[in-house]
């Protein structure tokens, strides 16, 4: 399909999902925390169930579930620019049919979506506070992706819980130095953590990354899994690192 490009936006190959990506290094472009995102959350297989991606930027994750999981995924995004980029993206790979973008703000979306419907929420939220910002003069639509201008973290915990269903799973992403709110925040909306992940540069160094899941209405049971290391001594992607970025190896 014929997608046209505005002049500072690019092509990028999902080489493990052999799907292709509008991004732009100077709004907005994924990181690799979306990719351990959408590999980290539980997804359902079949088409009854729903996933919704909150604070979806481009698109990439719901681009990256779509891989995983039949069931149909909506992505919301408040900026209207990257929303577009995101729709033109699924259209590119041809799939219309099973991903839908939203241009809307995360706050009241259950009531747009439905409350207590969907099986999996996903979010990569901006994860620094508002009063952090260090650069006045930074794009408008890296701010808001950045930091906490239009949604707190909270606010990203009480939506994601509201649109779930019972036993249905939330997965979110993070910084390790808002693990204690972010449990906090999801006890407070139903949502008992099950799974936790931390994010390591490399082997010696502290984590940098926080991946936890919780469940709607979910009994206690708290599993801390195996560290995940980003690069070898050497710099080269750790194998877990590369089977996600390129797929498995032949």
């Amino acid at each position: 399909m014929n997608i046209e490009l505005n002049e500072d936006e690019r092509l990028d190959d999902l080489l493990a999902e052999g799907l292709k990506i509008i991004q732009s290094p100077q709004v907005f472009s994924f990181s690799l925390d979306a990719v351990l995102l959408a590999k980290f959350a539980y997804v359902p297989i079949r088409k009854s169930g729903s996933i919704i991606d909150l604070c979806t930027g481009n698109g990439a994750i719901p681009l990256f579930l779509s891989a995983r999981s039949n069931a149909p995924i909506t992505g919301v995004e408040l900026q209207p620019r990257l929303s577009h980029m995101a729709q033109r993206s699924v259209a590119l790979n041809g799939l219309e049919d099973r991903i839908r973008i939203v241009t809307g703000d995360v706050k009241g979306i259950a009531d747009v979506l439905g409350h207590e419907k969907h099986d999996t929420v996903t979010c990569n939220p901006p994860y620094f506070p508002a009063n952090e910002m260090s650069d006045r003069n930074m794009l408008e639509e890296v701010a808001i992706a950045r930091h906490e201008l239009h949604l707190t973290l909270d606010q990203a915990v009480e939506n994601a819980g509201a649109l779930l269903k019972q036993g249905g799973k939330a997965a979110f992403v993070h910084r390790p130095g808002r693990l204690l709110d972010i449990i906090t925040s999801m006890r407070q909306h139903r949502l008992e953590p099950k799974r936790i992940r931390f994010v390591y540069p490399k082997r010696g160094r502290e984590a940098n990354t926080l991946l936890i899941e919780g469940t709607k209405d979910g009994r206690p049971d708290l599993k801390i899994l195996p560290p995940l290391y980003v690069y070898e001594d050497d710099g080269t992607y750790t194998p877990e690192i590369r089977e996600m970025l390129y797929g498995p190896e032949a």
